[in-house]
């Protein structure tokens, strides 16, 4: 038995869903190139063996200055993008789906029905809320430390000392979000094509809604 010309074909269901649109990829790159500035030129101000081979220290200190001054802004514009907007709603939020997901990793259970997850896991909300503040602290103390002349010795010092060790301790956290990403290639298309497969989001995130 044959079908009519004009009798529509089976529809199956897309192998890929939408995951980013053009703003949440911009503000994602844009943040990561400045934050990649920022950390590099830190390690030349503050290693010895990277300073003796870069060499021009004020130039690098104005980079990192202006990197930082700059970092904000991406977030920034991104605000004025209805889709960014409603990613960072998602990130505010913490439900009962996302303490389970956290109990599951702090008991190293890889099992996927034990860690549910909408966009975005519990592990991605702690850590884009404490890279934001962490990123403002950094702001803050590097303002006091540049314009030494408009706060007193006491505050100056202390602005040192909580930037160089939040450096460090961001540099840390860079470093195993970075291998988190290298770990999953799917996560890493999304944000540069704004798919994935189907497949991938209902098994990382089955409560996902696409």
């Amino acid at each position: 038995m044959s079908l009519r010309a004009d009798t529509p074909a089976p529809t199956t269901p897309t192998s890929e869903v939408r995951r980013f649109g053009r703003s949440q990829k911009w503000v994602h790159r844009a943040t990561a190139a400045l934050m990649g500035v920022c950390v590099a030129t830190a390690a030349c101000l503050y290693i010895p063996q990277f300073a003796e081979l870069v060499g021009r220290r004020e130039l690098v200190v104005r980079v990192h200055e202006w990197a930082g001054l700059a970092l904000p802004f991406p977030v920034l514009f991104g605000l004025f993008s209805r889709g960014f907007r409603a990613d960072l709603g998602a990130l505010n939020r913490f439900g009962p789906h996302d303490r389970t997901w956290l109990r599951a990793a702090l008991r190293r259970d890889k099992r996927r029905a034990s860690r549910p997850a909408a966009k975005f896991n519990a592990g991605q909300k702690i850590y884009a809320s404490w890279i934001a503040g962490a990123t403002l602290v950094m702001l803050g103390t590097g303002l006091l430390m540049w314009f030494t002349h408009l706060t007193p010795l006491m505050w100056r010092t202390s602005a040192t000392f909580v930037h160089d060790w939040l450096a460090l301790t961001i540099g840390i956290v860079l470093a195993g979000h970075i291998g988190m990403a290298l770990g999953d290639p799917e996560a890493r298309r999304g944000l540069r094509t704004g798919s994935v497969s189907r497949r991938w989001a209902e098994r990382e995130h089955p409560l996902w809604r696409p």
